[in-house]
């Protein structure tokens, strides 16, 4: 299954009094970086909470916020932590005497610093822990059936784009060798008006032919392409982190068409080739998103 790497997912799960809502996305990274925003009973189960993201996805970056509250009765009030009061009492006390400021210090100056004055006393924090942990799973998997949703508009915009690179290689295979003998009537044209009688010389003009046909031959070329070809639909097939792979293709499947442009004689095999790149590029583009 091939998975976009863009995608969003939200739950929301209540149980007694706690109820917590979670929050979940992902965007365009070539690994996973993950960012998280939980409330403080919970800080000290940032790592479990990372591990469990992790072993869900895999790649992007993502930005989980869970949103933690318990109601009713048993709801508690955040104490006074003593020891930051005073020091956030000094610590004005200090400013209003260093920019000799004579007002006195109230409510709004101390609220300003509520994350060091007031701190939560959880003894037992598991029953938050796990109702965080279902809504972190809910909203994960939200989140997946979003990305493969995206995946698969990818994959049906990878096939279409695939197809028109190699309707173009078909149509350069039909078409070369017929171009190369183009391209050889031109030059026997010209010669033409440089000599009198071209009989004489009509084995080196034969020997020239068979030179231009070799030089100008992207048989091989087309073949490697047409190989990179099914070797990406298998790639689509597999669906196994793929994303690296498409790039590694991607990356060959250019050398061939830039060697088939630098070879190329005819204005019709350019344009083919032209456009096989065109597509590549819109396709590396594309592949930027898959996981």
């Amino acid at each position: 299954m091939i998975y976009s790497m863009t995608g969003y997912g939200k739950s929301s799960v209540q149980i007694d009094e706690l109820s917590v809502e979670v929050e979940i996305k992902s965007l365009n990274s070539r690994f996973l970086d993950l960012s998280l925003k939980i409330p403080r009973v919970l800080a000290d189960k940032e790592l479990e909470i990372r591990n469990l993201v992790k072993e869900h996805v895999r790649r992007g970056k993502v930005i989980l916020n869970v949103y933690l509250e318990k109601t009713g009765a048993d709801k508690k009030v955040a104490e006074i932590d003593k020891a930051g009061l005073d020091s956030v009492i000094n610590i004005l006390n200090e400013l209003k005497q260093k920019a000799g400021i004579k007002s006195e210090i109230n409510m709004d100056s101390l609220l300003a610093f509520q994350n060091v004055i007031f701190t939560e006393q959880v003894e037992d924090n598991s029953r938050e822990f796990e109702i965080t942990v279902q809504g972190i799973i809910e909203a994960i998997k939200n989140l997946l059936k979003m990305r493969e949703q995206e995946g698969k508009h990818l994959v049906e915009d990878l096939k279409k784009r695939m197809k028109i690179i190699k309707d173009s290689v078909d149509s350069i295979e039909h078409i070369h060798r017929n171009e190369i003998e183009l391209y050889f009537d031109k030059l026997k044209n010209r010669a033409k008006d440089l000599l009198k009688d071209l009989d004489q010389f009509d084995d080196r003009l034969k020997m020239e032919l068979a030179l231009l046909a070799e030089k100008y031959d992207v048989t091989e070329e087309c073949i490697r392409l047409k190989s990179h070809i099914e070797q990406f639909d298998m790639a689509l097939n597999d669906g196994d982190e793929v994303g690296r792979r498409f790039n590694f293709i991607l990356q060959e499947m250019n050398r061939e068409a830039n060697t088939i442009n630098s070879k190329s004689i005819s204005t019709k095999i350019t344009n083919f080739g032209i456009k096989i790149k065109e597509e590549l590029e819109k396709l590396r583009e594309q592949i930027q998103n898959i996981e």
